[in-house]
């Protein structure tokens, strides 16, 4: 069975980091583009930053460029989002999810594997 597990999230005061971890099975990595996404309450679901897993390309929204760090270890089959000075605006739950890397991996509406959520809170 396909599945990916994210974890990390929690509650930090702002400018402070948390790295998160997706760990994914069932599926050929390296065939696979990696993303993160978050929604905060009330809002869309947006695509934050992905990484192909092949050659490790990766990208970012306006938002989090130059705050957030992706990085993907394909030895153990895991994906890491390194959040560095967190803002109250960051905080959201937070997704990984797969696509195969010929395809957009920041569009939510095609991801073909979702993980469950981990909470990313942000406090003044």
């Amino acid at each position: 069975d396909v599945q990916l597990q994210a974890s990390g999230g929690g509650l930090v005061q702002a400018g402070g980091s948390l790295r998160l971890s997706c760990a994914a099975s069932g599926f050929t990595f390296e065939d696979y583009a990696i993303g993160w996404f978050r929604q905060a309450t009330g809002k869309e679901r947006e695509g934050i930053s992905c990484i192909d897993s092949s050659d490790g390309v990766s990208y970012y929204v306006d938002s989090v460029k130059g705050r957030f760090t992706i990085s993907s270890d394909n030895a153990n089959n895991t994906v890491y989002l390194q959040m560095n000075s967190l803002k109250t605006e960051d905080t959201a739950v937070y997704y990984c999810a797969a696509v195969l890397r010929e395809y957009a991996c920041l569009a939510s509406n095609g991801m073909d594997y979702w993980g469950q959520g981990t909470q990313v809170t942000v406090s003044n």
